[in-house]
């Protein structure tokens, strides 16, 4: 091994399915030969079946799709809103003299901690989970948005005020074509955050979703049914992903230059 040197594609997804491999040996290891009671862990043969049984019996892929559409529902609302005010904060230094102070306090702040609040004033509805959704990405795309396009060379602005190009041009033409790869993969990045807010808004006042199941099986003491929800949600990111970081390829072949 040698710092920095990349991965062939095919030792990496090697190497990736060896570690998975390794973990679900080591979870039957202490499962199967008794090394933890099962009230505390299930195998992986109890989990599986408790998954079948919540998809077959229970109505799970209900619950999935509600989850789903909450976590998108709020990211996109995030995004809509963080990444223009971000590129203004990065692009105009005034812009972001104005916005900073509050974005870097407010990213500070838990989303869960709004819950109470958000529940007074929204009820436990959707507009409750969407919202704390919101809260916990908003705030940090900006802040990360702004970064990236603040970060876009100089000499390309410079080069654009030569040519004549006027403020909002540049804007236009250098920065936001510049910064859109890392954009790109700032949003995947918070995306993987929002899952962590709406398994916590669905432990509160929800009827259905992928946390809204953990928490009964919690009270049921089923194990394995918690561990299939938990095992679910990280199936489910680990495609978005995937199919994120294909899109942006496509998006922006530049990137790779």
């Amino acid at each position: 091994m040698r710092p920095l040197k990349p991965v062939a594609p095919g030792a990496r997804i090697a190497l990736g399915a060896g570690f998975f491999a390794a973990f679900l040996a080591a979870w039957a290891w202490v499962t199967y030969g008794g090394l933890v009671p099962p009230l505390f862990l299930a195998s992986p043969g109890k989990t599986l079946a408790a998954g079948w049984s919540l998809l077959t019996e229970f109505g799970f892929l209900g619950d999935i799709a509600v989850t789903v559409f909450r976590v998108v529902g709020g990211f996109l609302i995030a995004a809509v809103i963080a990444v223009p005010l971000g590129l203004l904060m990065g692009a105009f230094k005034p812009v972001e003299a104005f916005f900073e102070p509050f974005f870097s306090f407010a990213r500070y702040l838990p989303a869960s901690a709004f819950i109470p609040l958000l529940i007074l004033w929204a009820g436990v509805g959707e507009a409750q989970k969407l919202a704390v959704i919101f809260i916990g990405s908003v705030f940090q795309l900006v802040i990360m948005v702004a970064v990236v396009a603040g970060g876009t060379r100089l000499d390309l602005v410079e080069a654009a005020y030569t040519l004549g190009s006027r403020p909002f041009s540049i804007l236009r033409r250098v920065v936001i074509p510049a910064a859109a790869p890392q954009v790109a993969e700032t949003l995947r990045l918070v995306l993987g955050w929002a899952w962590t807010y709406v398994i916590v808004a669905e432990l509160i006042g929800a009827s259905s979703g992928i946390g809204h199941m953990i928490m009964d099986s919690q009270r049921l003491l089923d194990t394995g049914q918690m561990i299939f929800g938990i095992v679910v949600i990280g199936i489910i990111g680990l495609l978005t992903d995937f199919a994120v970081k294909a899109l942006n390829r496509w998006l922006f072949p530049w990137a790779a230059l």
